[in-house]
């Protein structure tokens, strides 16, 4: 597809920010690709510059919510060349959301090259200091003009960037996060194991509440009971109680299988490092938290990679994790996962696909 890529470069590049202020998302890159899909077919493949669309008021994303999206990363490796971190799982993960939304999944070829030819038009973007990337936003919606509930018969697959820091302020100091116990934001059989845009809005009432008493993140639990542990808003969560780390399992489809979910679990495996995917429940981390077992929690996800939760509490319960300190293996997974990306270390999982 690369050949058939239509491009537009800007004649009014953007302000970059120093790194130092970047923070997530707050910047965007000077281009941005867009394909469009009509009558089975996807056509036009473009990078242009950076800008709002056109879209009638009657498209059904914005009546019917067809919109999902994916985020990963871009880095500047030690050698200077570009490293783009797990992009074939992103393509596959998003071909899987936009089947359960009835849009047209985008072939995995074409996503990869969109990537790859977006990134190097906007290379100059990626920041080299260890902790930062470019994020890419890629991102599906049903564009098509009616008023009827169904799919949509027309979509606009887009690709945005934008250079980022630390997805906390506080950079790798632990975050305090809110048991949300009445507040639900996946059932079993919906939404919650896709990166549907439905699934951020019924998170924000919580997350507002829960920033508004101090807590950077919403701990999710189950629909059903109100007593399983499911993600943090923006993360997988994982807990390490004696000697081994425990995270929620996937089967019920209420969970989003994360890349850098998929890292920590292989890369304890390789550590040799006991670690379970099953149910466990808020009452058993606070039996474990009050026998002293419970070492350290963190969090996984592309935008903070290991976020070490410091305090976990609720109307219920009130934990404080390992004196509010980040604990011994949630840095060294930090280390490890950050290593690879900038190639600082050998990638022996071939998560990292070098651009040249």
């Amino acid at each position: 597809m690369n050949s058939e890529i239509e491009i537009t470069k800007t004649k009014n590049p953007r302000t970059k920010a120093p790194v130092d202020q970047l923070g997530f998302g707050k910047y965007f890159a000077d281009h941005m690709f867009t394909l469009e899909y009509d009558s089975g077919v996807w056509k036009n493949p473009k990078i242009i510059p950076y800008g709002p669309f056109l879209m009638e008021p009657g498209a059904s994303v914005f009546h019917y919510g067809q919109a999902m999206f994916e985020g990963m990363k871009a880095f500047r490796g030690q050698s200077g060349k570009i490293h783009l971190f797990r992009p074939e799982f992103h393509a596959k993960r998003i071909a899987t959301g936009a089947t359960r939304l009835c849009m047209p999944a985008i072939p995995e070829d074409i996503f990869l090259e969109a990537i790859e030819a977006l990134v190097k038009i906007d290379e100059a973007w990626i920041p080299s200091e260890i902790g930062s990337a470019l994020y890419l936003r890629p991102t599906l919606i049903g564009t098509e003009s009616f008023l009827g509930v169904r799919p949509s018969e027309k979509y606009l697959f887009f690709i945005i960037c934008s250079p980022v820091g630390a997805y906390y302020s506080g950079g790798f100091s632990p975050v305090k996060i809110w048991i949300e116990e009445d507040h639900v934001r996946a059932a079993p059989g919906g939404l919650g194991a896709i990166k549907a845009a439905a699934n951020y809005a019924a998170s924000l009432q919580a997350s507002t509440l829960a920033k508004k008493k101090g807590y950077s993140q919403v701990l999710w639990l189950d629909a059903t009971e109100r007593k399983y542990v499911e993600e943090v808003g923006t993360m997988n969560v994982f807990f390490y109680i004696g000697d081994e780390v425990i995270t929620p399992q996937l089967n019920d489809g209420t969970i989003l299988a994360g890349s850098t979910r998929d890292c920590v679990l292989q890369i304890l495996k390789n550590w040799n490092i006991p670690v379970k995917e099953r149910k466990i429940s808020i009452d058993e981390i606070a039996s474990a938290h009050k026998a002293g077992t419970l070492k350290e929690v963190f969090g996984s996800g592309t935008a903070a990679v290991i976020s070490s939760v410091g305090e976990l509490s609720g109307d219920k319960h009130k934990m404080i994790i390992n004196n509010f300190k980040a604990g011994e293996l949630t840095q060294r997974l930090h280390a490890e996962i950050s290593a690879i990306q900038h190639g600082l270390k050998a990638d022996p999982y071939n998560w990292v696909k070098i651009l040249s």
